[in-house]
């Protein structure tokens, strides 16, 4: 099995490497997609993110990690990838994942749903966005790695 775990990873958190740990100890390769949304200001560049994304998964070798722009699903389909993982947080996002899930579906693209470990739930991008902004410490939202990429 062929996974992609699609995102924009800016920055990476815990919560991101929970979720990749365990994808890839069931699949055979998991693609990191790293989407790359020109319309949004990002915090640290896509070369950055995988940079950081593959220091933090250099332990697995069955990780992929590339920038990708535009739809998801043709990503995808460039990679020769049938199945898309998406993680939930709280039962709030399930709803919009669910609608989204058919639409790939109807394109040939099947989803799987990964729970957060309850620990994280907490923690997102966002988030880190929000504490870094305010001027107060990281840990426990993203690695030390990512704490010394984003002073």
């Amino acid at each position: 099995m062929i996974a992609l775990l699609p995102g924009s990873f800016d920055p990476p958190h815990l919560g991101h490497l929970d979720a990749i740990r365990r994808l890839a100890r069931l699949v055979e390769v998991l693609w990191l997609g790293v989407g790359v949304n020109p319309a949004k200001q990002a915090m640290l560049p896509a070369e950055r993110r995988i940079a950081l994304l593959s220091q933090l998964t250099v332990d697995l070798p069955n990780v992929r990690i590339e920038a990708y722009s535009g739809a998801t699903v043709h990503f995808a389909r460039l990679k020769g990838i049938t199945i898309l993982v998406r993680g939930i947080r709280a039962a709030s996002e399930a709803e919009h994942e669910q609608a989204m899930a058919l639409v790939h579906r109807g394109l040939g693209l099947e989803t799987l749903f990964v729970l957060s470990d309850p620990a994280l739930v907490h923690v997102s991008s966002s988030t880190v966005r929000m504490v870094r902004a305010a001027g107060l410490p990281l840990d426990g939202l993203v690695p030390p790695l990512v704490i010394e990429a984003l002073r």
